[in-house]
Order: C-alpha cells, then structure tokens, then sequence
C-alpha cells in the first residue's frame, strides 16, 4: 500500500503550476541535473530536487512556485529577488556563504569521474596530465579539478547533460560530477561507460548539499529547517530517496 502522503501532495500541488499567482515562495531549480533535477517529455519540471521542495512547501503549508534557472546564474537571481531560494544541489561552501545563508543540509554528496569503457585513462592527482575533463561550470566539481588537478585540460559547461553529450562523442577523455548524477547515468549507459577512481569527499569542497536563501533571511531559513527535519521523521524523505535511489542519502 502505498504512503497516504502521496495522495495528500499530489493535490496539495496543484498550487504549484506556473501559473499560479500570489504564491507564498518562490524556489530557483536548475531543470538540467538528474536524477535531481530535469524535465520531462512533458516539459514538467521533476527529479529528486523538485520533490523534495514540494514536499518542504506541503510542510510548511505554503503554495510555492518552482522557477527554473539556468546554473551560472543561479545566486544572482536569488540576489535579484528572483526567487526565494534555491533548492538545486547546492554545495554548502565557505565561498558562497559570502553570498547566501544556508539551511541545514538535506543530503551529502561527493564527485567521481566517468570514462569510456577500455579507455584505460588513469585517475589521480597528478596522472591527468594532458587528459580533457569536463565539468559544469561555476560547481565545485569545478573548484576541485581546477585547484586540485595539475595538468588536465578542463573544458567547461553550461549543464552537465552538454558535458556528458560531448564525452560520448570522442571530445573528452572524462567527465568529473557529483556521484550520485554520475552513478545514474553510467546505470543508463552501463554498456560502454564507468565510474572511475576515487569517490572524492574532500570537505573543503564536498559535503553538505543546503538550500540557499538571502543574506538576513533567518526566518525562512528556519522555517525551512523545521519542514526538513519534519520530512525525514514523518517518512516523507524516505518515500522521495526511495523513489530515486536504493540508499539513503541523507548522510549524518
């Protein structure tokens, strides 16, 4: 039998349409990331990302309005009132919280390289020499390989579907992302494609995956807070992990 909380936010967001008006919160999405985030054959917005800021709105008892936006200018149209916050896999790091506030996290994550198969391209910090990486721009995947990695040739993206396009079309010897987006596209590609090397959790860079709210906004933050730790008690969480994944992400 399945969890009567479907049922209960399957109406609930109704009040989520982009054409709904006066609604209470507004959330920035990327729409280009799965499992996290896509869109589908219908031009729906959905993905582990936009379930979870569902289920926090149904929480929290507010309509709310997903609005997508492409990554490069995800903080800035925070900044520009845009939208309320940002629930799109964001990386807790020291440097964007010169920019935003962040709520607790609501999974953990680290990054992995993808190659082709019998490709024999060897991982490490200093084996990339002359071997082009691509990432998507502006992540910290982007930090990492750029500050950590001597030698590699970083070709840069504006989504990481555009990287993975062009790894299967010969122009790079591997794609570096967050594990969980590698792992569910190598499982759509198991044939000729495989993660590679380390899981890197370097916490410098990797981590707490948060919710970005505006400087100041301590209120929604919290408010926020409270609507994750209810969806992870009331079984809500795990209905949305279940649905995407065979573990737990949340981490500790």
């Amino acid at each position: 039998m399945k969890n009567p909380i479907v049922a209960i936010l399957t109406a609930f967001f109704i009040l989520l349409s982009p054409t709904a008006t006066a609604a209470d919160l507004r959330i920035g999405v990327e729409g280009a990331y799965p499992p996290f985030s896509a869109v589908d054959e219908k031009g729906e917005l959905v993905g582990f990302d936009i379930d979870i800021a569902k289920a926090l709105c149904f929480e929290m008892r507010m309509s709310c309005d997903l609005v997508q936006q492409d990554w490069d200018g995800i903080i800035p149209a925070l900044e520009a009132k845009k939208y309320d916050a940002i629930i799109a896999s964001m990386s807790d790091t020291e440097e964007r919280r010169e920019k935003v506030d962040f709520t607790e996290h609501y999974y953990k994550d680290g990054a992995k390289f993808v190659r082709k198969k019998g490709s024999n391209v060897k991982v490490s910090y200093k084996g990339l020499a002359d071997k082009t990486v691509g990432v998507q721009r502006g992540t910290v995947t982007d930090s990492f390989i750029t500050e950590e990695f001597e030698g590699a040739v970083i070709k840069r993206y504006d989504t990481l579907e555009n990287a993975h396009l062009d790894l299967t079309q010969g122009r790079l010897d591997l794609v570096l992302a967050d594990q969980f987006v590698q792992q569910d596209w190598v499982n759509k590609n198991s044939d000729e494609y495989e993660t590679t090397g380390a899981t890197y959790t370097n916490s410098e860079y990797f981590g707490n995956i948060s919710i970005a709210v505006r400087k100041g906004e301590d209120e929604l933050r919290e408010k926020i807070n409270a609507a994750i730790k209810a969806i992870r008690e009331n079984g809500a969480y795990k209905e949305i992990n279940d649905k995407y994944f065979s573990f737990d992400i949340y981490g500790r």
